[in-house]
């Protein structure tokens, strides 16, 4: 594949703040702080025909507490269009993964920056072996905004200093001070006060998100839009525990698409979006209806209930009775190709052999067939990337994801009730509210009215299904009038929208749109 992008200029690292000293007094439990830096580079790459010249920089921002004591060195990369009349009012974008405990890099060269991974297709396990091909992305949203991806604390280049502890990063709340803090200060040392802003998370991104934008109206940063891709907002609509019958329901449409992509459907529905609609009223209707009766839906009933929904998945009827209606996400993965393979949660286009088929679930060895295909591209690439094209160069390792991060996570969520009528046992407490950040973002909305929202979904990811997406969004108290801030698309891939090379030029432009339209807006 041709190249298009002009090779960088050599590199220079920059001090950005001489008063920083490389270590802070030795005082009990504080950690050396690091010099805050960066290095710039200078590159362009050719989009709809359009060649862009754009400065790169990759760096630290120092993270401080009231005191003023460095607490963390938050790291990112930015891409901003060279040659601009009025660079401060260009739009900018502040982009991140998720986990939580993810870096970024997956969402900067896997697919809206101006560089990016030539991805494996599902099946093509010989392109998941190095060597890996970095080229220029035609497909970046660079055209219509600058970039600025940053890697959340404990993950990336980005790491705890100073008299920071891991509780006040390691939790919703903290996290999205955080990234609060770190976006104000990038606002400030670069001088963009003026330019329309915007978030883009993917996945646990997406919970961010809402918070973050919450926190940053709060703080008198308004943001013009929110880009979510694959969405989650309400952990309760995607884990189904004893007593919660809803994630059954919104995990149905998706169980369908996958089963119509692998043709497990007999007749084959021709037309996903057409059967996608049907198999969502079915789910809201006489589905959600039989799972409320529980135990008093009548035998007959069940089996009928039963033979529809092997109609839609592809699974045999017996599987249906056995498992009480309820199939849970690991169940379908290994029985919707039979007993060849399993499919992939993130993105069940991909599978991956079962090596113990009897066995319930795959193990916690299993990375997953999306995983497999893509990590090693993934941290090969972006270490090459970081070292070779951007120049930054550091004696610690660039942490992709860190189990210590998720594991140590605090999900309790201190949201303030959006209506006084809230009642009930435990309402008053945190608890009441944990792992439902929709109503912050529906506080943010109602407090920025006119920023827009973006939703963006993949018809086959299991991790964030769509329904489930649809469902928060119609129950997150949003006022009528701000309904129309809202626009959903969908499209035919997984949870990392990017990994399909024909919906990557179809996302990209849809957001260029998105941005375009917000501003229109103002």
């Amino acid at each position: 594949m041709p190249r298009h992008i002009v090779p960088l200029l050599a590199s220079a690292v920059l001090a950005l703040a001489p008063t920083v000293h490389a270590a802070i007094a030795k005082t009990p439990g504080t950690i050396p702080v690091p010099q805050a830096r960066r290095s710039v580079t200078h590159a362009s790459v050719v989009i709809d025909g359009q060649r862009i010249r754009y400065t790169a920089t990759a760096g630290t921002i120092l993270l401080k507490d009231k005191a003023g004591k460095a607490t963390a060195s938050m790291f990112y990369v930015a891409y901003t269009e060279d040659g601009v009349h009025d660079p401060g009012k260009r739009p900018l974008t502040f982009a991140y993964n998720g986990g939580p405990g993810f870096a970024s890099a997956l969402v900067d060269i896997g697919g809206f920056g101006p560089r990016r991974i030539d991805w494996p297709v599902p099946g093509q396990a010989a392109a998941a072996q190095p060597p890996y091909r970095l080229v220029s992305n035609p497909d970046s949203i660079l055209k219509a905004t600058d970039l600025v991806f940053i890697d959340a604390v404990g993950t990336g280049y980005s790491r705890i200093v100073g008299v920071g502890k891991p509780k006040m990063f390691y939790g919703i709340d903290g996290d999205a001070r955080a990234f609060t803090q770190f976006i104000e200060r990038y606002i400030q040392q670069n001088g963009r006060f003026e330019s329309p802003k915007f978030l883009l998370g993917e996945s646990y991104g997406t919970t961010r998100s809402a918070v973050l934008a919450q926190d940053l109206v709060g703080q008198g940063v308004y943001l013009d839009g929110v880009i979510l891709c694959s969405t989650v907002l309400d952990f309760a609509t995607l884990n189904n525990t004893p007593g919660n019958d809803l994630p059954y329901e919104l995990y149905l449409p998706s169980y369908a698409a996958v089963a119509w992509y692998h043709h497990r459907l007999d007749p084959q529905p021709p037309y996903l979006a057409t059967f996608v609609q049907q198999v969502e009223r079915f789910a809201g209707g006489p589905y959600a209806h039989a799972l409320f009766e529980g135990a008093a839906l009548p035998a007959a009933q069940r089996q009928q209930l039963a033979a529809q929904l092997a109609r839609y998945t592809g699974l045999p009827v017996s599987l249906w009775l056995r498992a009480d209606l309820r199939i849970p996400l690991s169940v379908f993965q290994r029985n919707v190709l039979g007993d060849r393979a399993s499919t992939g949660r993130f993105d069940a286009r991909f599978s991956a052999p079962q090596l113990q088929p009897l066995e319930p679930e795959q193990g916690d060895s299993a990375a997953g067939a999306a995983t497999t295909a893509i990590w090693g591209a993934l941290s090969a690439s972006f270490d090459e990337y970081l070292q070779h094209e951007l120049g930054y160069h550091s004696d610690r390792l660039y942490v992709q994801s860190s189990a210590s991060a998720f594991r140590a996570w605090d999900w309790s969520h201190y949201q303030p009730p959006l209506s006084a009528l809230d009642e009930g046992v435990g309402s008053s407490t945190s608890l009441a509210r944990v792992r439902n950040v929709a109503p912050a973002l529906a506080r943010a909305m109602s407090n920025d009215p006119a920023m827009q929202l973006m939703l963006n979904n993949g018809w086959f990811d299991m991790a964030t299904p769509f329904f489930a997406t649809n469902y928060t969004i119609a129950h997150m108290g949003l006022p009528a009038g701000l309904q129309g801030n809202v626009h959903e698309y969908y499209y035919p891939v997984g949870h990392m929208l990017y990994l399909n090379p024909a919906v990557l030029s179809q996302l990209a432009h849809n957001i260029d749109a998105f941005i375009a339209g917000a501003i229109r807006r103002d």
